[in-house]
Parts: structure tokens; C-alpha cells; sequence
């Protein structure tokens, strides 16, 4: 059967490799940092890029290329490049698409370090940057300038889970000559594929859902079209923000399972969400697959399910969320999200502590708001640990 007809789990499995002089099951490790050629003329034609072919790691990997090939195909957009962390990615696309009097609008609650790095760097370069709630897609034509070259969406938005329509963001975008990058991070190419909805770039953060298991840390970017890709490309190598082969090998493991983990995972999430929104010592909870969520209706749409990822609101605040931090058992007070252990955090003394009071409130940070990434335990198990930490609150 033909790659482009296979399902999404088909593709999970076989997407990407091609079958070694030996047939072997999985893609071997490549762990090279160089690679040798048949003569000078077969050198020359590599780098002038006449010719496929292998030169040196940081530039092309065949385990990396498998990687690449197959996160492309499960996005849907022309290639790939894999980077050494989320944070290369982010990095990558940064300075690929922006230079000085540049302008970039982004999510206000997006993560975090995607932020710090165009406030406290990119700005020293000047390059201006906006962050609103673009949930609302009048905040985004109100922060719109003549100058605007990139409009940057977290959907959903980290921790906040607010959902932003894709489809309209790119419709306003491409009014503008304004380029659209989607971080995916919160869904994988399992749930949502914004490219699908005519976005530019996606990128993930491969740590997470795509590689599932908290051993690899690594990005990924794909790009809609040749030009994107081409220009995108030469600054990951020139950046030398590469992947290392091993860690391609442990992404190609992990991703084959990424459709049952997440259903597992999200199974565990909705009766969570719906025991949480009915426990007496929660405000409220945000989670895409409740009908309470202010973008259910739009989760649905553009996604293919509504995530493992929750957010909630103590009511009594800040202390009352440093309280359940430190009596959960079962869930790993950890950062992080997609593996297959439940994970729980606290933004406003953790992730976000750094931020002012007035920094917290534009970004909907509020003092007792705890977030969740739900793994794939008996969900007993979960409701019955959060249960008893809640009991201390």
C-alpha cells in the first residue's frame, strides 16, 4: 500500500525509513559526526547540492533524516529539520524570519522561554515583539503593525489551555504578508496538524507527546513549502542547533507508540477534568474536552480530541496550590509534559515566579491556577492522589 493512503498509526510505524542493506526493524544510529566520499567530484556535488548525500552530522544525519522525514509526513508539510531542543526550534524560526525593526505578535501565555528569548535577546538586536490573548482574534488585528513580519500562536496555550483558531489566524496573517508559526507542542501531528489549516511552520517540542518517555530532550520544525524549508534549513546548520543521532533513534522509538499514548493519556484526562470540576475546593478547570471551556466548540473543530492536558483553579490561591505541590505522591512534581507519567505543577511559585504581579495577569497566570499533564496510570490511581492532596488544602 501506498505510504499517502495509510492510516495515522500506519504511518506512526513505517513513515520516514528506508529499509537498510540488512532489513533491519528499526533505523540503526548513525553515530558519526563525518562522512567520506567516493572522489573529489563526489564531494563537489554534495555540497553544491547536486547530489544526495551525507557530509557532516551537524548539516544531515541518515537517522536524523529518517526523523525528519517522518514527523513531515505526519504534519503534512514539505520537510523537516530536527534541532537539539524545542528551545533550537524556537530559536531557529526567530532568526530565520526576523531581523532589526521586525515586529512579532505572539500568545501572552505562551512558554515561557519562547518569550524570554525574543524579550531579553532578540529585543537587543531590535527586533519588537506584542503578546496578547489570541484566543480573541480582535486583539490580533488591534496588535497588527506595518512592521509585523510573524504571528506566533500557542494553541493550546501553556498553562492556560486557551484555544486559538488556526484558520482565522492564518486568513488575518495572510492579509498582511505576515508569516503564521504554530507551536504544536500541546497536541503532536496526532490531534492537530496546523498546516492543514494553511499555517506556514509548525514546530514541536519532541521532548514531549512525540517522543513520550522524559529521556530525550529535542525539537522539530516543519515547513509548508521549499522556500520556508530551505531557508530554515540553513540556519539550524549555521546555528549549529543540530540533533544528535542517538537522540533521532530514541524520537523514532518513542513516536511509534505516540496514538496509544495519548489515548490512554486522554481517556485518564476527560474523567479527571469532569471529577475536578465537581470537587468543592476548585474555582474552575480548563480542559478542551469539557463543554465549560470557553473554545470548546473551536477544540472540536480543530482538533481531533481534546489533549491530556488540564488547568484549574484553587480557591484559596497561591498557598493553597503550594500546599497540593507538596502532598501529591503519585504525581511527579516535575515541568515537562506528554510522557507516560502524570506530572503536576504550579505556575505562579514555579514556572512563572519570576514574572511580576501585573506580568502574571496579562498572561491569565492566576495565583492558585495548577497544571496537569495527565500520563496513563489507572486513573483511580490519579483521582485518589489528587484527592488526598486536596483533602491538605
Amino acid at each position: 500500500m501506498a505510504l499517502e493512503k495509510m492510516g495515522f498509526n500506519s504511518k506512526l510505524i513505517h513513515a520516514g525509513a528506508d529499509k537498510d542493506q540488512f532489513g533491519s526493524a528499526t533505523v540503526p544510529i548513525y553515530q558519526s559526526s563525518t562522512f567520506g566520499f567516493k572522489s573529489a567530484d563526489d564531494a563537489a556535488k554534495c555540497f553544491l547540492g547536486e547530489k544526495d548525500g551525507f557530509i557532516y552530522t551537524r548539516v544531515s544525519n541518515p537517522t536524523i533524516q529518517a526523523l525528519e522525514r517522518q514527523i513531515a509526513i505526519l504534519e503534512g508539510g514539505f520537510g523537516g529539520i530536527a534541532t537539539s531542543s524545542g528551545m533550537g526550534a524556537v530559536s531557529t524560526i526567530y532568526m530565520s524570519l526576523l531581523k532589526q525593526g521586525d515586529h512579532m505578535i505572539s500568545t501572552s501565555a505562551v512558554y515561557g522561554s519562547s518569550r524570554v528569548v525574543m524579550e531579553s535577546y532578540f529585543s537587543k538586536f531590535g527586533v519588537e515583539s506584542t503578546y496578547i490573548t489570541t484566543s480573541n482574534i480582535e486583539n490580533i488585528k488591534k496588535a497588527i503593525k506595518p512592521n509585523t513580519k510573524v504571528l506566533y500562536i500557542e494553541t493550546p496555550s501553556n498553562p492556560t489551555m486557551e484555544v486559538t483558531d488556526i484558520e482565522a489566524c492564518v486568513a488575518l496573517a495572510r492579509e498582511h504578508n505576515i508569516i503564521t508559526v504554530i507551536d504544536n507542542t500541546f497536541c503532536s501531528p496526532y490531534l492537530q496538524r496546523p498546516l492543514e489549516y494553511g499555517a506556514d511552520i509548525v514546530l514541536n517540542s519532541m521532548t514531549k507527546f512525540i517522543n513520550g518517555h522524559a529521556d530525550v530532550v529535542a525539537g522539530m520544525i516543519v515547513a509548508r513549502n521549499e522556500e520556508l524549508y530551505t531557508a530554515l534549513h540553513a540556519t539550524m546548520i549555521n546555528m549549529g542547533c543540530n540533533m544528535d543521532p542517538h537522540q533521532a533513534y530514541l524520537v523514532l522509538r518513542g513516536v511509534k507508540t505516540l496514538a496509544i499514548r495519548i489515548e490512554r493519556a486522554q481517556q485518564n484526562a476527560m474523567k479527571i477534568a469532569k471529577h475536578l470540576e465537581s470537587h468543592p475546593k476548585v474555582e474552575w478547570v480548563k480542559y478542551p474536552g469539557l463543554k465549560s471551556h470557553p473554545q470548546y466548540e473551536l477544540a472540536k473543530k480543530q482538533m481531533s480530541g481534546p489533549g491530556t492536558m488540564i488547568c484549574f483553579e484553587l480557591k484559596s490561591g497561591f498557598n493553597a496550590g503550594k500546599t497540593l505541590m507538596n502532598n501529591v505522591k503519585l504525581a511527579m512534581l516535575a515541568v515537562s509534559l506528554g510522557g507516560i507519567e502524570t506530572l503536576i505543577q504550579h505556575p505562579a511559585s514555579m514556572t512563572h515566579s519570576n514574572l511580576s504581579v501585573e506580568a502574571k495577569e496579562k498572561a491569565n497566570i492566576t495565583q492558585g491556577l495548577v497544571r496537569i499533564a495527565v500520563g496513563i496510570e489507572d486513573v483511580e490511581d490519579i483521582i485518589a492522589d489528587l484527592d488526598q492532596a486536596l483533602a491538605m488544602v
